[in-house]
């Protein structure tokens, strides 16, 4: 057989590799109260509607340009056709925990299912349950424009080879109970390591360097690093930068801007005082 040859079956296989697992939620039920304020925390709302061109609640269409190309939120709402409408549950919870589509299909790490790999089966199902009573918006989201060779979706099951290692949730019963809850706000549904670590070439995360900040934002701009030390080296307190994730104002007097303003705006604003100070005393207190 030729190399030529060789190489076209290896990316027939590469291709038809099948990746993930079946889940079984069907008999679960869902709170869509708690599911809505997990989609909150989770920046659903803000990366899925197009604020800038007037989109519509959780359509989709949000532009996020990348070094690797651009990449375009899809639609959430419960079109049949241009959302999830047609979705079971089940597809749903491999969709947002493992990053497959209901055809099977690999997401790009730009859905950050990395950080939502450690929901429960109830997240799942509340969540699930909250965006049921999304109304459905006809508009189908644009597809990414991505630049060889990562076009090549199939690529991507050597990136998650690498990269994705999903993980259930793990409480630490040596830290206090705000503590665990900030760990999972922090490292789960809000994702805070999207923005606040450096990457490598390949768009990975460098865990070793987890919240120390980062440049060369979707957008341009960069971070500062929100590790315990640098936090309290700036004179963060528990108090303070609970009221910040609130108001957006930093002990300083100055607001926070940028990317770090709508997430404000959108997503910590929304949440308990409780949860809020829990992000406050993980961040504060280090994650180890």
């Amino acid at each position: 057989m030729s190399s030529l040859a060789l190489a076209g079956a290896g990316f027939a296989a590469l291709v038809y590799w099948p990746i993930g697992s079946e889940p079984k939620l069907s008999a679960i039920e869902g709170d869509v109260q708690k599911g809505a304020y997990l989609a909150r925390m989770s920046g659903c709302i803000v990366c899925h509607t197009d604020t800038e061109n007037g989109g519509m609640p959780l359509a989709g269409g949000t532009e996020f340009p990348t070094d690797f190309g651009r990449f375009y939120s899809p639609n959430l709402t419960t079109d049949t056709k241009a959302g999830i409408g047609s979705w079971s549950i089940e597809e749903f919870a491999k969709a947002v925990r493992q990053g497959i589509s209901p055809k099977g299909e690999p997401y790009y790490p730009s859905f950050p299912y990395l950080f939502y790999s450690g929901f429960s089966d109830q997240d799942i199902a509340d969540l699930w349950a909250a965006f049921q009573t999304v109304p459905a918006v006809t508009e189908p989201a644009k597809p990414h424009e991505m630049m060889p060779p990562f076009s090549i979706r199939a690529g991507l099951k050597f990136w998650r080879g690498l990269y994705f290692k999903p993980e259930e949730y793990v409480s630490e019963p040596a830290k206090s109970a705000a503590w665990n809850r900030g760990k999972y706000i922090v490292e789960g549904p809000a994702h805070c390591g999207v923005c606040h670590t450096p990457r490598n070439v390949l768009g990975a995360r460098k865990t070793e360097l987890a919240l120390s900040g980062a440049d060369n934002l979707p957008g341009g701009g960069s971070v500062p690093s929100i590790t315990s030390d640098m936090l309290k080296a700036n004179g963060w307190t528990v108090n303070s930068l609970k009221y910040a994730l609130q108001t957006g104002l930093m002990p300083d007097g100055d607001v926070f801007g940028g990317s770090m303003g709508k997430v404000v705006r959108n997503e910590t604003a929304f949440l308990t005082d409780q949860d809020r100070e829990a992000i406050a005393i993980y961040l504060l207190e280090g994650r180890n």
